[in-house]
C-alpha cells in the first residue's frame, strides 16, 4: 500500500494451498494499474468491511453470536464442514476468555449445530448456524461476493 513495510505479521490458521511471489513483482504488477490493481483494491475493502463489522459485532452482540460468525467466516475460506482449531486460538482470535469459547461451542454443540472435539469443529447444520449468527456474517459475506466474485461459478 506504498508503505514499503508493515509492522504485522501473518498467521496461517488452517491448512490450505498458498502462492508465494516476491514483494517486487508484486509492485511491478501493481504499478501497471491494471487488474492486480483493481483486485487488490477491492480485496482490501472487503477486509476492511470484514475488520469494521468485526469492531461493531464485538461491541454489540454476543459471544454465541460472534463465534457463529467466525465460524461461517473461516468456513467460507476452506473446502469442507471441519476446522482444526484449538479453543486458545479461537479465543485469542475472538478477544475473549477460553472458557466463554468453551461455553458458547457447547451450546452450539447441545444445539446439534457442530460437533467438537480435541481440537476439531465440524459443522453439522450450517443453515441453523447462519440463522444463529448476528447480521454481521451476512454483511461481511456479501460485500466479499460483491467485490470478489467466484469466477468458477460462472
Amino acid at each position: 500500500m506504498g508503505g514499503e513495510s508493515t509492522p504485522n505479521r501473518a498467521v496461517v490458521q488452517s491448512a490450505g494451498k498458498g502462492f508465494r511471489l516476491s514483494a517486487d513483482a508484486l509492485k511491478v504488477e501493481f504499478n501497471r494499474a491494471g487488474a492486480v490493481l483493481h483486485l487488490l483494491l477491492r480485496y482490501t475493502q472487503a477486509l476492511i468491511t470484514q475488520m469494521s463489522q468485526t469492531a461493531v459485532c464485538n461491541r454489540h452482540h454476543s459471544l454465541d453470536q460472534q463465534l457463529c460468525r467466525w465460524l461461517l467466516l473461516s468456513l467460507d475460506r476452506l473446502t469442507g464442514d471441519e476446522l482444526v482449531m484449538t479453543q486458545e486460538l479461537i479465543s485469542n482470535m475472538l478477544g475473549v476468555r477460553r472458557e466463554g469459547v468453551t461455553e458458547a461451542a457447547q451450546q452450539l454443540q447441545a444445539a446439534g449445530l457442530i460437533r467438537y472435539a480435541r481440537g476439531r469443529i465440524t459443522v453439522l447444520d450450517r443453515d441453523r448456524l447462519e440463522q444463529r449468527s448476528c447480521e454481521c456474517y451476512a454483511v461481511v459475506k456479501k460485500e466479499y461476493h460483491r467485490l470478489l466474485p467466484d469466477e468458477r461459478a460462472k
